[in-house]
């Protein structure tokens, strides 16, 4: 089948495909980044914990450090761990909603190119 044979409204299903896979990419590259967000912020928590809340702490804003209460920056890393988990849980949702939709797409056009058997 050449493009030329191709109906317009199979070409826009088929442009409709490209998009979604598309957005489904995008979905999973801001989850990895959202997960290895997540992963450093453990870290950082992890490091803390060792610390005796006594110690200097240092927090990094642009291009300078600044010292901070050790249990003042704890709970704001269990803050930025809280909202970088929401953010995961709802980028899971949507990469769930759109493999089903890049499925269910996929299915309608392989149905659409299958050769009909003679009747």
């Amino acid at each position: 089948m050449s493009k030329e044979e191709i109906p317009p409204w199979l070409r826009e299903q088929l442009a409709r495909f490209d998009q979604l896979q598309q957005s489904l990419q995008a979905i999973l590259i801001q989850k990895q980044q959202v997960e290895m967000e997540i992963a450093e912020i453990e870290r950082a928590v992890g490091e803390l914990k060792k610390a005796s809340p006594e110690e200097t702490v240092f927090k990094l804003a642009g291009s300078i450090l600044i010292k901070v209460k050790r249990d003042d920056m704890l709970k704001e890393l269990e803050e930025k761990r809280e909202i970088a988990n929401t953010r995961s849980l709802v980028l899971a949702k949507q990469e769930t909603r759109m493999r089903e939709n890049v499925k269910s797409l996929q299915a309608k056009i392989d149905e659409t190119l299958r050769p009909k058997p003679p009747s």
